[in-house]
């Protein structure tokens, strides 16, 4: 071997020494997250350093959800969005108003008021019933306000101007009077509005009693997006183009009839996406995009349409993909509306609470 070819040798010893140094020295100072181990191949040593106990961290089981009791006293709460500003907005039937909470305090204050309230007609939904914003303009559903169930005002959707004032941008019951469904009895031919969402500018409402969908713009024009069999489509999402919905099913609201079914805008059918748990009442999508269904649990067997979940009986569950639903927190009492703040849940009750449900899902 010629002098150059030796110092050529060395200079090479020297560069793998120090790259295996570098090495070790990086092994040493994440033990024990890491160990070391060493591989011979051909002469040749490759140190491969493997994390097993960052792999094991990241392995670690989620939190399990905690509750805890956000807001009472509301009156005849039903739906709920969250509002540009971060805070929750939740409709209080029994008051007509909409009301500002603070997701973090709790601290209520009236956003709204005026609306239509609920009738004393024996149900536990009606007046303002659901709300939703577009351009940071505040718009409120209501129901079973109208003439065919003793009220004088108007069953649709209402714009907020102001803290007290308020503008019918479109009047559903009229709508729904003049274009009557088919195929199963019809009590109130208005209907019953259960959910408001925003869609392509404009929104969409589902109706609980005549079994549809409707598309209503901002100029008040009213048609059928899709109309269903006696299957009570409750709560909406939407992601893109498509369209998700919670379904109660018919009374008595067994749990194989609770679904979540997607469509698109031309869809003339919806598929099941997930189904098995009793009286579905909302939908939203939560944490790493995953979609959330909220139950409100076992109907009173031989009760009338629209009586509530028997207490202490609703669950939030996550749509699996395998068409099936995984209880995360449970028992919820008679809850009606659910939002996703990050990675935590906000449901609405029957009863006037607002709970809070911490460690709902892992970061994704």
């Amino acid at each position: 071997m010629t002098p150059q070819n030796e110092e050529s040798k060395e200079g090479h010893n020297k560069k793998r020494n120090s790259i295996m140094n570098k090495q070790n020295i990086l092994a040493l100072a994440l033990k024990p997250a890491m160990r070391v181990t060493k591989f011979h191949f051909g002469g040749a040593i490759i140190v491969m350093m493997l994390a097993v106990g960052l792999v094991a961290a990241s392995a670690a089981p989620c939190q399990v959800p905690t509750a805890s009791l956000l807001v009472t006293g509301l009156e005849g709460a039903t739906g709920s969005t969250v509002g540009p500003d971060g805070a929750l907005y939740v409709t209080e039937g029994v008051a007509g108003r909409i009301s500002r909470v603070d997701p973090q305090t709790g601290e209520k204050t009236t956003f709204a008021s005026g609306l239509p309230q609920r009738l004393p007609i024996g149900l536990s939904v009606g007046g303002a019933i659901d709300v939703a914003f577009i351009d940071n303009i505040a718009y409120a559903l209501v129901t079973l306000v109208s003439p065919d169930v003793g009220g004088g005002d108007v069953d649709g959707i209402y714009r907020v101007d102001g803290p007290h004032s308020l503008t019918v941008v479109a009047d559903i019951g009229a709508f729904n009077l003049a274009n009557q469904p088919s195929g199963f009895d019809i009590a109130v031919p208005t209907g019953l509005q259960y959910a408001l969402q925003t869609y392509r500018g404009g929104f969409l409402v589902t109706d609980g009693h005549l079994n549809r969908v409707l598309r209503v713009t901002l100029d008040g024009e009213v048609t059928v997006l899709i109309q269903f069999d006696n299957i009570v489509p409750t709560g909406l999402a939407v992601r893109g183009n498509t369209v998700y919905m919670a379904e109660a099913g018919p009374v008595p609201h067994l749990p194989q009839d609770g679904k979540v079914v997607s469509f698109e805008p031309k869809s003339p059918t919806a598929t099941v996406v997930a189904s098995g748990a009793p009286l579905l009442v909302d939908v939203e999508f939560g944490p790493g995009n995953s979609l959330y269904a909220l139950s409100q649990g076992i109907f009173p067997v031989g009760s009338p349409p629209a009586t509530p979940a028997l207490p202490n009986t609703g669950a939030l569950v996550k749509v699996n993909g395998d068409g099936t639903f995984t209880d995360v927190f449970h028992p919820l009492n008679q809850p009606t509306s659910l939002e996703f703040i990050g990675n935590t849940a906000y449901v609405v009750t029957l009863t006037g609470q607002i709970w809070k449900i911490d460690g709902v899902s892992c970061p994704p």
